[in-house]
């Protein structure tokens, strides 16, 4: 694999608001998520962040930003954002809303301005890997650039998945 790294639009908007952060290639595979970025990267699969598409019952849709080892509690974040339901959008819906491919969704440079939340203990850790806008990609970078560039709001509302 090259080593060129894709120009996407999350590359575009860290770069604009001055972030400093690596690139990491990996070969993507189907349905693999952040267990296979995780090994390939030779990273803790906690590190690895990944970007869910999720709406409220209005299909008002919303950013989850979790740890690649953990599931989030729709129930619970539908509890703290006072809406009935959250579910996670279909990949045809996802994509709508964030212009980019499932497997390749960075909270970085959507389509559409929706509400971030980051699952609190996110921020705590030292270096995240997040998704940066195509399959096979992803940045690392301090976990306070989600704070500071999309507004992230910390929320506590992980299921670990053992």
């Amino acid at each position: 694999m090259s080593a060129k790294f894709p120009v996407t639009a999350a590359v575009r908007v860290l770069r604009a608001a001055g972030v400093e952060f690596g690139q990491h290639l990996y070969e993507y595979e189907e349905k693999g998520g952040t267990a296979v970025s995780s090994r390939e990267l030779g990273v803790d699969e906690h590190a690895v962040i990944k970007t869910l598409v999720m709406e409220d019952e209005r299909r008002q849709p919303l950013l989850v930003l979790m740890h690649g080892d953990c599931e989030v509690s729709t129930k619970n974040l539908a509890r703290l954002l006072g809406v009935k339901t959250i579910v996670p959008c279909s990949p045809e819906v996802a994509g709508r809303h964030s212009g980019y491919m499932v497997g390749g969704t960075s909270p970085f440079g959507v389509r559409r301005a929706m509400p971030v939340y980051v699952e609190s203990t996110v921020l705590d850790l030292p270096q995240i890997y997040i998704n940066g806008g195509k399959r096979g990609f992803l940045v690392s970078m301090r976990p306070d650039v989600l704070v500071r560039v999309l507004g992230a709001q910390a929320v506590n509302v992980a299921n670990a998945h053992e």
